[in-house]
């Protein structure tokens, strides 16, 4: 089955799937995928899931994939869900580390861009563009030349020089911009208004999200189909963070869950942190963070359009927001390094917020949470 409806996440408007959905035509807000979930067997869809071939798309219940179509697809998903004992034992928490480096390109945004050239290329996209802070330049590059598509992607000019090697070697054009994610996201905008190109920027359309829902699917059924006490998610654009929540709702809605009481923490940089502030300004909305400065290009973001999505689920679920320096993420990173996991300094960040949010009674005895270690260190 794929999903039945679109809805507007913000003011609620439904539409009907339609070929090179993008956001709301009411408001532009994003639009959120919705399934008939009450028409699926909860444990057929356990045994289905655990008996599948490997990969993200063996939850394609829950995918935007109608049962005769094939993704594009590079083996992403199925990364592991580690945990890390000695950070553990320091905190008196069972900590697990869901470790996205071992996908296609190194990191998680490959399960985003599989499910967005695979719902746009089946709809008919000829040719994609994306402003990026990095991972998912490198990662629209591959699945755009796995399709057979022809890519352009918008790069701050600082972005590390190997992940513009990554991008070329795909076969994608790299355009260079003096400036922040938002200002490479105005240009690609003008370049798809320009040429036809499909835009698949952050909630500019509605299946990047699905992709990166996979990730707690993963972690639920790694945990004998139960949902974790709490995360901590590494907030840029905060579409893994949205899509946590959203599955977590679908799988209790389809009966696999029984609840999922899981509280969410958004991490961010003290040097780009417009998500926290948000949080605790008790804003729905969040301004843009001027003159954003963090080493953490994935959370180097000054503004969110999802924004509103991230904020809602932070409050319903109980959790918050933390920001930390980039010094504290490095050391987080290399604690989990010394327990043999590759993880980037966006990954170190969700330990160092972790131990924030100990010392603050936020994180009880004993509880499992989940850090999300979003990327591999190679890409820096």
């Amino acid at each position: 089955m794929s999903h039945t409806a679109l809805e507007c996440g913000d003011c609620g408007r439904g539409l009907p799937p339609s070929p090179g959905a993008t956001v709301c035509p009411e408001c532009g807000k994003p639009l959120l995928a919705r399934y008939d979930l009450e028409a699926l067997d909860p444990a057929a869809l356990r045994r289905a899931w655990g008996t599948r071939r490997g990969g993200m798309w063996r939850f394609r219940e829950l995918l935007p994939l109608a049962g005769d179509e094939e993704p594009v697809t590079l083996g992403e998903g199925d990364t592991p869900l580690l945990p890390a004992d000695r950070a553990s034992d320091e905190l008196g928490l069972d900590l697990r580390v869901k470790v996205e480096s071992g996908n296609p390109t190194g990191s998680f945004k490959d399960r985003g861009l599989s499910a967005a050239v695979t719902r746009a290329s089946l709809d008919g996209a000829e040719r994609f563009v994306i402003p990026s802070a990095g991972n998912a330049a490198a990662a629209l590059s591959a699945y755009g030349a796995r399709a057979g598509r022809p890519v352009r992607v918008y790069l701050p000019a600082d972005t590390p020089e190997g992940v513009k090697r990554r991008c070329r070697h795909y076969g994608a054009t790299v355009v260079e911009v003096d400036g922040l994610i938002t200002d490479c996201g105005r240009e690609a905008a003008a370049w798809a208004d320009e040429t036809g190109a499909f835009d698949v920027s952050t909630l500019h359309e509605p299946y990047r999200l699905e992709g990166k829902k996979t990730m707690m699917l993963e972690i639920a059924e790694a945990l004998g189909w139960r949902a974790p006490d709490a995360i901590v998610y590494p907030t840029g654009g905060g579409t893994g963070l949205i899509g946590s929540w959203k599955v977590l709702g679908e799988l209790v809605g389809a009966g696999v869950l029984e609840d999922a009481p899981t509280r969410m923490y958004a991490v961010q940089s003290e040097g780009c942190a417009p998500m926290v502030r948000a949080w605790r300004d008790g804003r729905e909305y969040a301004p843009e963070w001027e003159d954003a400065d963090t080493g953490a290009y994935g959370l180097r973001v000054p503004r969110a359009l999802g924004d509103f999505l991230i904020l809602r689920a932070l409050r319903e679920t109980g959790g918050g927001g933390v920001a930390v320096s980039d010094d504290a993420m490095r050391e987080g990173a290399a604690a989990l390094g010394s327990e043999g996991i590759d993880a980037s300094i966006e990954g170190g960040a969700t330990l160092a917020a972790t131990r924030a949010l100990r010392e603050e009674g936020e994180l009880r005895d004993g509880e499992t949470v989940v850090l999300f270690d979003t990327g591999s260190l190679l890409a820096y």
